[in-house]
């Protein structure tokens, strides 16, 4: 067998051709880049035509704050389609979340009508990535039910009012 013979640029280590800057230095980052590296409104091209009503930027942020206060404690968000199903159809309230980018739709293309004749309030977010960090996953989730608790009432309460005027 023959021995690939390597180039030069593959002899170099990656290190040593890496431009580097003074020590007093800042790289500014774009405040409307997310942690994957897409704004808020570059996320919107890969959602579903199903995904309405889709909560703005800045209910997303309060969503997202909600959640993160909820899966502190025990019982009060039920992470993902079987979980949350089973628990609508057993008579909990609270408000669920769901992301705009999961394929194929028919997945939970079924849960908003779920949720309208239980009469609880759900929204849309562009990416099922983000509703799993705010979790704190380490993974993807393509809906979860927020139920109240007196810890956050008053955000709950603000996030349900907001999404009503959506709809």
């Amino acid at each position: 067998m023959k021995e690939k013979k390597r180039t030069k640029s593959e002899n170099k280590d990656d290190g040593e051709d890496m431009d580097t800057l003074p020590a007093n230095t800042t790289i500014k980052e774009d405040d409307n880049k997310e942690e994957n590296g897409r704004s808020y409104e570059d996320k919107f091209q890969f959602m579903n035509p199903i995904a309405n009503p889709v909560a703005s930027k800045k209910v997303a942020k309060k969503l997202f704050k909600c959640i993160k206060q909820a899966s502190k404690h025990k019982n009060y968000l039920r992470l993902g389609l079987r979980e949350t199903q089973k628990y609508i159809r057993r008579g909990e309230k609270g408000l669920v979340v769901f992301a705009g980018n999961v394929t194929p739709i028919d997945i939970y293309s079924h849960m908003p009508v779920v949720c309208e004749e239980a009469n609880i309030p759900y929204v849309y977010v562009p990416s099922k990535e983000d509703l799993g960090s705010a979790v704190s996953a380490n993974r993807t989730a393509c809906l979860l039910l927020i139920r109240t608790h007196e810890d956050y009432k008053d955000l709950f309460d603000e996030c349900v009012e907001k999404i009503k005027t959506l709809s």
